[in-house]
C-alpha cells in the first residue's frame, strides 16, 4: 500500500486486527524484514510496518536527515493513520528511532521492543571518528596522480577498513553520518516504559555488549538472549522472537 505523509510516497504493510504492533526496520533494510514475524503475530495482533524513506519502494527525502527527523516522519505517519500504537518495535536503525521518540515522548506506545537495537555510538568512537576522516581526505588523496587511476578502489578499501556502510547509503550518505554520530544512552536513561530487548548472541553489528549496556540504561526494561543467532535474530529465530513479543505484550 500508498500513503503520502510529508510530500513522500511511502511504501506500508497493514495486517491483522487488534491492539497495534508497529515495526521499524533498520538501516539498508525494508518492511519485509519482518514477514515472519507479522505472520505469526498478526493472528493477535494488529501489525503495521513501513519502508522508512529512503528504503524500499519509499522515496528519499529531499534533504539531508538526521535522527530528529525520521522520529518527526514517524509521528507524523500515525497520526495520518489515526492509530494508537499500543507496541513500538525498532531493530537496529529502528531501533534509535523508538529510542529517541520515546525519550522526547513524540512516539508514546505502552511497551518498546528493541531488536539488536543501535545507538550506543561511544562504544565506536574510533571507528565513527575514522569513516568521517576518511569522508573528507579519502576523496582528496585519491586525485594524487597516480593514484587517481585506482581512486575507486582505494575508497572502497578505506571504508571497508572501518566496516562501514557508508558506501551503500548511496543519497542517504550525509544522513547516515548524521544518524552514527548521535549517541542515545542519556536518551535511554529518560524512557519509563517497559522496554523489552531481543538480542542475538553472536550479533557482531551491534554486540550482546550493547543489549546489556541498554539493559542497564533503561529502568524498566530486561534483555533477553537468543543463543545461535545474529544481528537479524528475527529472522534467524523467528519463531523464539515471535515467542517473546507474544508473552510481553
Amino acid at each position: 500500500m500508498k500513503i503520502i505523509v510529508q510530500n513522500l510516497a511511502i511504501e506500508y504493510q497493514d495486517d491483522g486486527i487488534g491492539e497495534v504492533v508497529f515495526f521499524l526496520h533498520g538501516w539498508q533494510d525494508n518492511l519485509h524484514t519482518f514477514d515472519s514475524l507479522a505472520s505469526l503475530l498478526s493472528p493477535i495482533r494488529r501489525i503495521i510496518r513501513l519502508d522508512l524513506p529512503g528504503f524500499g519502494k519509499s522515496e528519499i527525502p529531499k534533504e539531508t536527515w538526521n535522527l530528529d527527523n525520521y522520529v518527526q516522519f514517524i509521528k507524523d505517519f500515525i497520526e495520518k493513520l489515526d492509530i494508537k500504537v499500543y507496541a513500538l518495535v525498532g531493530h537496529s536503525f529502528g531501533g534509535r528511532i523508538a529510542l529517541k521518540g520515546e525519550a522526547t515522548k513524540n512516539l508514546q506506545a505502552q511497551t518498546i521492543i528493541l531488536i539488536g537495537s543501535a545507538g550506543l555510538a561511544k562504544n565506536r568512537t574510533f571507528r565513527n571518528l575514522a569513516l568521517k576522516l576518511l569522508v573528507k581526505i579519502g576523496g582528496l588523496i585519491t586525485y594524487i596522480p597516480p593514484l587517481i587511476v585506482w581512486r575507486e578502489e582505494i575508497r572502497k578499501r578505506m571504508y571497508r577498513f572501518v566496516g562501514s556502510d557508508y558506501l551503500k547509503a548511496g543519497a542517504l550518505k550525509e544522513t547516515f553520518l548524521k544518524i552514527i554520530s548521535e549517541d542515545l544512552s542519556t536518551s535511554a536513561k529518560k524512557i519509563t516504559t517497559p522496554t523489552l530487548l531481543i538480542w542475538g548472541e553472536n550479533d557482531t553489528e551491534t554486540p550482546l555488549y550493547d543489549g546489556k549496556r541498554f539493559a542497564g540504561l533503561i529502568p524498566n526494561s530486561k534483555l533477553k538472549v537468543i543463543n545461535r543467532a545474529g544481528h537479524f535474530v528475527h529472522k534467524e529465530k523467528s519463531q523464539e522472537v515471535a515467542k517473546l513479543i507474544r508473552e510481553f505484550l
